[in-house]
């Protein structure tokens, strides 16, 4: 912490160490922190992935809609263009998919892969889909799968030493360019 007027170093119990490190705020993330859009249940009624086909493709964060299934932007990203691939249908686990669902996944993930590198030249991805609390699923009642675009050095130091994400962009605007552009 810096000095006071006599030059003395202030330290305030109860706040940890010092670490010389600056602080970039980023308060919107208190919401997810907070669990202010998870589900009280497991029910359809309180799943976000539930609501999001009811809303207009802007409000919903809605990239492409599929007849089984919809691509959505991640309200909270882990990298830019972070989407996720939803079965409209409520189920929690892969194995519950009908081919038909399966396939469409399949398809609109490939066809996000496409369209984030064409828009943004993404030089790699991360897909995958946590099952269940125990794996890390936020929303384990509904299945999602992640597609996060990588880039080289996209995060680089931030995560690791400075322990912050960064986003180029409106989560927004990016919506628009991706639907815009969807291949």
């Amino acid at each position: 912490m810096s000095g006071d007027v006599t030059g003395e170093s202030v330290h305030q119990d109860g706040v940890g160490d010092p670490d010389e490190l600056d602080r970039l705020w980023t308060p919107h993330r208190m919401a997810y922190v907070r669990g202010e859009n998870k589900p009280s249940d497991a029910t359809s009624g309180a799943c976000p992935f539930c609501r999001i086909p009811g809303l207009d493709d802007a409000a919903g964060l809605v990239v492409r809609r599929g007849e089984l299934a919809f691509a959505v932007l991640n309200l909270y990203p882990y990298a830019p263009g972070h989407l996720m691939v939803c079965p409209y249908r409520h189920i929690a686990d892969y194995t519950e998919t009908t081919d038909a669902e399966a396939a469409e996944i399949v398809d609109l993930t490939r066809a996000a892969m496409r369209t984030v590198r064409a828009v943004s030249g993404a030089g790699g991805f991360n897909i995958g889909m946590n099952q269940g609390h125990v794996a890390g699923a936020g929303i384990a009642a509904h299945l999602h799968q992640h597609v996060v675009p990588r880039w080289p050095g996209d995060q680089n130091f931030m995560p690791i030493i400075g322990r912050t994400k960064t986003l180029p962009e409106l989560l927004t605007d990016t919506r628009a360019l991706f639907a815009d552009a969807w291949a």
